[in-house]
C-alpha cells in the first residue's frame, strides 16, 4: 500500500492535485489537521475533478495522532533531505508513507533528524528554494510506482477515432 502523507497542508489547490495524484495511481491520501483552508473548499474540489469518490482519504487531528493510527515504513520529502528519492529503495511489501509537511515550513525539524535515514530530497538548483508541493508528491509516487513496476496501471494509452494497429 502507498500513501502520501499531507501534514498542515495550507493551498488546497496541492492538496486538490494531490488528491487526483492519489486517485489515479491508488494510493491513498493521509491529511494531517490543522489545514489552512476548509475541505470543502471549491479550490480544492475543482483541482481534483471529478475523482473524489475514486479517493481513499484519512484525516488526523495531529502528527502524534497520525504516527498512532498507522504503521508501515515513513520517508520525508524535505529540502533538507539527505538521501536522493530516487536511490531509495522503497519496499512493496510493506506499507509506505511518503510524508510532505507544510509549503511554507515544511516538516518540523526534530522529526527528520530523528530520522535521517529515511529523509528524501528530490534535487534541484542549490540557489532555489523548493518545487511545488503537488510536483514533489507526483515525482514521489511514480518514483515508488517505477520501483514497484507500476502495479494495476495501465500502461497503454487509446486513440479515440483511430487504432495503434
Amino acid at each position: 500500500m502507498l500513501s502520501i502523507v499531507l501534514v498542515e497542508p495550507q493551498i488546497p489547490q496541492n492538496t486538490g492535485n494531490i488528491s487526483r495524484t492519489c486517485a489515479v495511481t491508488g494510493a491513498a491520501l493521509h491529511l494531517v489537521k490543522p489545514y489552512g483552508f476548509e475541505i470543502s473548499d471549491k479550490h480544492l474540489k475543482r483541482a481534483g475533478l471529478d475523482y473524489w469518490d475514486k479517493l481513499e482519504i484519512y484525516e488526523y487531528d495531529s502528527l502524534d495522532e497520525f504516527f498512532e493510527k498507522t504503521n508501515g515504513v515513513y520517508y520525508y520529502f524535505t529540502t533538507k533531505g539527505v538521501n536522493v528519492h530516487s536511490q531509495i529503495d522503497y519496499p512493496q511489501d510493506e506499507n509506505v508513507f511518503l510524508v510532505f509537511g507544510r509549503e511554507d515550513k515544511g516538516l518540523p525539524e526534530r522529526l527528520l533528524h530523528e530520522n535521517k535515514d529515511f529523509c528524501a530530497r528530490i534535487p534541484m538548483r542549490k540557489t532555489l528554494r523548493s518545487l511545488n508541493l503537488s510536483n514533489s508528491a507526483a515525482i514521489a509516487v511514480y518514483e515508488v510506482l517505477r520501483q514497484w513496476d507500476y502495479p494495476d496501471l495501465g500502461r497503454e494509452g487509446r486513440l479515440t477515432q483511430y487504432n495503434w494497429d
